[in-house]
């Protein structure tokens, strides 16, 4: 299988730790007491949902070609 890069979203837990979300695989979320522990956990999980579509005869998603992401700052009333 080739190489792909899915874009994440890591963001920090209330109870503490990181919380980890891959908008490109719905429902592939996981989590990690450091910020390299939910990276790693990411990958685990990233293969393991590509590995499940394989089995069950499921597209593969394309993952992420090249990313524009824009930070927006807004003053709430």
């Amino acid at each position: 299988m080739a190489k792909q890069r899915f874009m994440i979203y890591l963001e920090p837990a209330e109870e503490g730790g990181y919380i980890v979300r891959v908008p490109a695989l719905p429902g592939c979320v996981t989590q990690g007491e450091t910020r390299e522990e939910a990276l790693k956990m990411a990958q685990d999980a990233i293969a393991g949902y590509l590995a499940s579509l394989v089995k069950h005869g499921e597209p593969i998603p394309q993952g992420t070609g090249e990313i524009d992401t824009v930070e927006v700052e807004v003053t709430s009333s």
